[in-house]
């Protein structure tokens, strides 16, 4: 990875490299990272020259590092991509809180250190992106810029809504998913394959992305995710720390938008008026629609993932720069 160690890093333990092997057509790496209190589970795809710039790419509120593995795809060597689980899902699934998302920020600068990277590109999808956000403001030399996919910029909601109506409300069978068991792993794919945002983008990334998110023994497998984690980070990410933390950037932000919802209905989570709402300064972040995409095919579908790869490697000042992605 480029960069030299930043400070502090030489008091941490350094990560535990474990398997390495092919998803898609790039060597994805296993790592182990110490963060406070255990270590985070970590993917890293490395680019074809070790000082090419890094990618630091965070997840879902209920999803896990692989639902990057498509955008590694398409980064084609160019950029190294490192995506962790963050604590209380995936392989991370057993790393107890403190959760929120002040958590994950501090967690993602940790993962940074005990890699080397003095400066990355911050990205995050939906709740990755407002801890990408967050990172960014709480720890404003790390990053040199952001990219933000569906995900990052708040709205007003009703304060006397209980949280798990709340968080069920707006995620759905992905909330309610955490109390549910399936028989086998194939139970579980073909729930994802039944989900109407994944209908249209099933792919072998997408499969290897929800089996990392099985944990126990057939007859009984369940979501690694901890319902804990994700009833804490999502009321979090609502809070004025989280929600205001695009409003403060220190270094300019693309937010990647999708056309279509979590369910892949018509209204998707911003649109151009939810967006002149929310007040963006736009010498700081500078929104673009994704055509054709829903929440999740953003980052997993083949053109969502193709797009975002190449705003990572404008991000990062790889290619023609900016002007190749100046319309998605």
């Amino acid at each position: 990875m480029s960069g030299a160690p930043r400070h502090g890093a030489s008091d941490r333990q350094g990560p535990q490299t474990g398997t390495r092997r092919d998803i898609g057509t790039r060597l994805h790496e296993e790592l182990r990272v110490p963060v406070r209190g255990g270590t985070l589970a970590v993917s890293r795809w490395p680019a074809d020259d070790p000082a090419a710039p890094v990618a630091l790419a965070l997840h879902g509120i209920t999803a896990n590092g692989l639902s990057w593995a498509r955008v590694a795809h398409h980064l084609a060597g160019r950029v190294t991509l490192v995506a962790p689980d963050l604590r209380g899902r995936g392989r991370s699934g057993g790393l107890s809180g403190p959760y929120g998302i002040a958590a994950h920020a501090d967690d993602t600068a940790a993962v940074a250190d005990a890699l080397g990277a003095e400066r990355v590109v911050l990205a995050g999808h939906s709740m990755g992106a407002f801890a990408a956000a967050l990172t960014a403001v709480r720890h404003p030399r790390l990053a040199t810029a952001l990219v933000l996919v569906d995900g990052g910029v708040g709205f007003p909601v009703p304060a006397d809504l209980d949280p798990d109506d709340l968080l069920t409300a707006v995620i759905g069978p992905a909330m309610r998913r955490l109390s549910m068991t399936f028989a086998d792993r194939e139970s579980y794919s073909a729930f994802w394959r039944r989900h109407p945002a994944f209908a249209d983008c099933w792919s072998p990334w997408a499969e290897t992305y929800v089996q990392r998110d099985l944990v126990g023994e057939e007859p009984v497998l369940r979501s690694s995710c901890a319902l804990e984690a994700v009833r804490t980070d999502g009321v979090d990410q609502l809070r004025a720390e989280a929600a205001g933390a695009v409003h403060r950037l220190p270094r300019p932000a693309v937010l990647l938008w999708a056309e279509r919802g979590l369910m892949s209905e018509a209204q998707g989570l911003y649109d151009t008026d939810r967006l002149a709402a929310a007040g963006l300064d736009p010498e700081r972040v500078r929104p673009r629609l994704v055509p054709g995409t829903n929440h999740y095919s953003i980052l997993i579908g083949d053109e969502g993932s193709r797009v975002v790869a190449r705003h990572l490697c404008a991000a990062a000042g790889i290619g023609g720069g900016a002007e190749e992605v100046s319309a998605p």
